[in-house]
């Protein structure tokens, strides 16, 4: 396979790449690891002029905290603000070591870097939009207005976790009108046996899901 499209007016999206996502932090994906080398290689290559970063960066006190649920344990489910919010372990504290960007990828090639889940009463799965929030709406963090003034109409999309985050991601990159490409190789997922059905849920949305290796296939 080898995908069309113009490197120029693409960018890398690298979602919440951070030690708390990763084996042996607050939340760890399975293997998340393991997307490290892959993710490495193509920062480094120079393919994506423009590379953009998420980071989850929450308060201490967030409101997806199970801590923060008197009797209520991490994956339980609650209603915040009118619809199902999974309760996490505390994960990503602001200015916490698991808040970090994994210090393993070369950061100094990012242009900027949304954080995202700063506001204590909502989450925030997506790099484009908050999870709904008490007014019933879901505010935007600024990456679509600002991909849109870099003439961006592609955008790549790796990282953690696969069914969460980067689904959002994915999903609302759609929405937001770019020709979205998931490289399903350097993602994972909190709950692999769901990949088969998130593939075709993906697919069903517009979300075109690659191999890292098909860029190189592009390049060649």
């Amino acid at each position: 396979m080898k995908p069309e499209f113009d490197p120029a007016s693409s960018a890398l999206i690298l979602v919440d790449i951070q030690p708390d996502f990763l084996p042996g932090g607050r939340l760890a994906v399975t293997e998340g690891d393991a997307i490290l080398p892959g993710v490495r290689e193509l920062m480094d290559s120079g393919f994506f002029p423009l590379q953009v970063a998420t980071q989850d960066w929450h308060p201490a006190d967030h409101a997806s905290f199970a801590s923060r649920h008197p009797g209520a344990d991490p994956f339980d489910t609650t209603e915040l603000h009118g619809h199902e919010q999974v309760l996490w372990p505390d994960h990503c504290v602001q200015g916490s070591p698991g808040a970090e960007l994994h210090p393993a990828l070369p950061w100094e090639r990012v242009a900027a870097v949304i954080r995202k889940g700063s506001d204590s009463r909502v989450d925030s799965y997506s790099g484009f939009r908050n999870n709904w929030g008490p007014d019933g709406t879901r505010a935007p963090t600024g990456l679509a207005g600002y991909l849109r003034e870099r003439e961006v109409d592609t955008v790549f999309i790796c990282g953690l976790a696969r069914d969460v985050c980067v689904r959002w991601t994915a999903e609302d990159a759609v929405d937001a009108g770019f020709d979205t490409r998931l490289l399903w190789d350097l993602t994972r997922s909190v709950d692999a046996e769901g990949d088969s059905d998130l593939r075709d849920h993906l697919k069903g949305d517009g979300v075109r899901l690659l191999r890292s290796s098909d860029l190189r296939a592009h390049s060649d």
